[in-house]
C-alpha cells in the first residue's frame, strides 16, 4: 500500500504526517485524542481503509514525531484549528472526511463550526466529547460505580491537589480498565504510543486525568452550535465508553441528519477493542457520502 509521510510547517512548529492508501475515493483525515496523544493506536487499526482512500494521519504539534516546542501559550484550540487547517492546505487536501476521535472531535468541531470550511464532505465523531461539563458530570456517575476504596482515593488527592500520586495513578487505572480500554492485556500499541505523549498539553488543556477536566477546555461546549453543521455526519462510542451512549446520542440529535452506531463490546477505543466492526462501520458510512 502506498505510503509517503513528512513534516508540514504549521503555527508554532512542524508537524509529522503520514499517508496510507491509493485508492481513488475522497481522504480521510484522522485527528487523534489527547490533547498531546500520538496518532500511532488509530493508524494500527484504520490504514486498512487506504484500500479505498489516502488516510491522513498526523501528530499535532507537541507530541508523537511532531516537534515539542515549550511555549505553553500554543495549547489551545484555536491553535489546533490552525494547525489543520495548514494540514488540510499542505496536503491539497481540497475534499476530505474528517474523523476526530475524544479530543478530536472537540477539534473537528470547532474547526467546522468557527472556521465553515469548505471541501469537507462529511465528520465522524468517534467517542466525543463537545461539552465538557457533560463529560465530567457522565464522569462522576461512572465512578460512583467504582468501588468505595476508588472512590475515596480519587476524592482526596484531587482535593489534596496530589493527583500525581501513585495512590491516584492507581484510581484512574481502575476507571481506564472499565471505561478507556476493556482489553487486558492492553495492545503494545498503547505503551509505545504513551511513551511518545506531551502530559504537559494534556494537563495545560484536559488536566490531570480524564474525569478531572482543570485546564483550559473545561468549559468547551458546542452544543448549542452542533446544528450549524450541515454535512453528513455520524457519532459513534462504545457501550461502556466513558463518552457515555446517552451523551453521545444527545450530541448526535443535534445535528441535523446524523447517523449513531455504539459498539456494544467497546469502550473508549472501540477501534482497537472491536476493530473489524469499528472499521466497517467507518468504511460503510464514508463509502454512502461518496455515493451522493
Amino acid at each position: 500500500m502506498k505510503h509517503t509521510e513528512g513534516y508540514i510547517e504549521v503555527p508554532g512548529g512542524k508537524v509529522w504526517y503520514s499517508r496510507v492508501g491509493n485508492g481513488e475515493k475522497t481522504p480521510l483525515i484522522v485527528l487523534h485524542g489527547g490533547p498531546g496523544n500520538t496518532h500511532d493506536p488509530l493508524k494500527e487499526a484504520l490504514h486498512v481503509l487506504g484500500d479505498d482512500r489516502p488516510v491522513i494521519f498526523y501528530d499535532q504539534l507537541g507530541s508523537g514525531n511532531s516537534e515539542r516546542p515549550t511555549d505553553a501559550s500554543l495549547w489551545k484550540t484555536e491553535r489546533f484549528v490552525e494547525e489543520l487547517a495548514s494540514v488540510r492546505k499542505a496536503l491539497d487536501l481540497d475534499n476530505v472526511h474528517i474523523l476526530g476521535h475524544s479530543w478530536g472531535t472537540m477539534l473537528a468541531a470547532a474547526y467546522l463550526i468557527d472556521n465553515k470550511p469548505a471541501g469537507v464532505q462529511s465528520v465522524i465523531f468517534s467517542s466525543p466529547c463537545l461539552s465538557a461539563h457533560l463529560w465530567k458530570k457522565d464522569a462522576d456517575e461512572l465512578i460512583a460505580k467504582l468501588p468505595e476504596t476508588v472512590q475515596q482515593t480519587i476524592a482526596h488527592h484531587e482535593e489534596q491537589g496530589t493527583t500525581d500520586s501513585k495512590e491516584y495513578q492507581d484510581a484512574m487505572k481502575e476507571y481506564y480498565s472499565r471505561h478507556v480500554c476493556r482489553l487486558d492485556p492492553l495492545p503494545a500499541i498503547m505503551a509505545a504510543s504513551r511513551a511518545k505523549a506531551n502530559k504537559e498539553v494534556y494537563m495545560t488543556m484536559w488536566g490531570p486525568s480524564e474525569f478531572c477536566p482543570t485546564g483550559n477546555l473545561k468549559t468547551f461546549d458546542y452544543t448549542p452550535q452542533l446544528h450549524e453543521i450541515q454535512i453528513p455526519s455520524l457519532f459513534v462510542c462504545g457501550r461502556y465508553d466513558e463518552a457515555a451512549p446517552g451523551s453521545t446520542a444527545y450530541y448526535q440529535s443535534l445535528v441535523p441528519g446524523a447517523k449513531l452506531h455504539i459498539f456494544e463490546n467497546s469502550s473508549h477505543l472501540g477501534y482497537l477493542e472491536e476493530t473489524d466492526e469499528y472499521v466497517k462501520v467507518i468504511r460503510d458510512f464514508l463509502q454512502s457520502t461518496d455515493d451522493k
